[in-house]
């Protein structure tokens, strides 16, 4: 089952002396969070909500208040948090795309029924995302091809890949 809530963003570090806060967009689209009004920061296993209100936007950082957040020392105490929206606010993926944290964890095999592990990451180097896996063969980097991914079951959290095209394209580290 999918995550409720999506990460978006994480807190770097306090902006000035009021209590704005600098946030790296954890999203393709940093403009994302131009039309966000509340967003959530995680609190044990529960989710929480919170107003904000976006100040400006750059390709690498947001400036943002949120209520309550008045001074530096609170928004220092925000460092590292995460900033979760709900799957509900997400924004509209084209048809056969998926969210990140929505593959990560998925276990791969080849056509072929090879194991090749856990996929641990997504890089985004720019034209082609890269799933690095973890597993049996050590680290195997894949680009996101169709030719190379046959089918991603996100319920059953498996994803077979092309065992040919793998021997083409993949980099395992051994």
């Amino acid at each position: 089952m999918a995550d409720e809530y999506l990460v978006i963003g994480e807190v770097l570090k306090p902006q000035g002396l009021r209590g704005q806060v600098k946030a790296r967009p954890i999203t393709d689209d940093p403009n994302r969070f131009a039309g966000l009004t509340d967003v959530f920061l995680r609190r044990g296993d529960s989710f929480v909500p919170i107003r904000i209100t976006v100040e400006r936007i750059e390709d690498d950082a947001v400036y943002m208040m949120m209520d309550g957040v008045n001074d530096r020392s609170a928004a220092e105490a925000l460092r590292g948090e995460l900033i979760y929206i709900d799957r509900a606010r997400a924004v509209a993926l084209p048809e056969g795309a998926d969210f990140i944290c929505d593959l990560i964890g998925m276990n791969a095999t080849d056509d072929a029924g090879r194991e090749i592990g856990e996929l641990v990451d997504v890089l985004q180097p720019g034209s082609c995302d890269v799933y690095v896996f973890k597993g049996p063969l050590g680290e195997v980097l894949v680009p996101a091809l169709k030719s190379v991914v046959r089918k991603v079951d996100k319920a059953g959290k498996k994803m077979i890949l092309n065992a040919g095209r793998l021997a083409e394209v993949a980099v395992f580290d051994h």
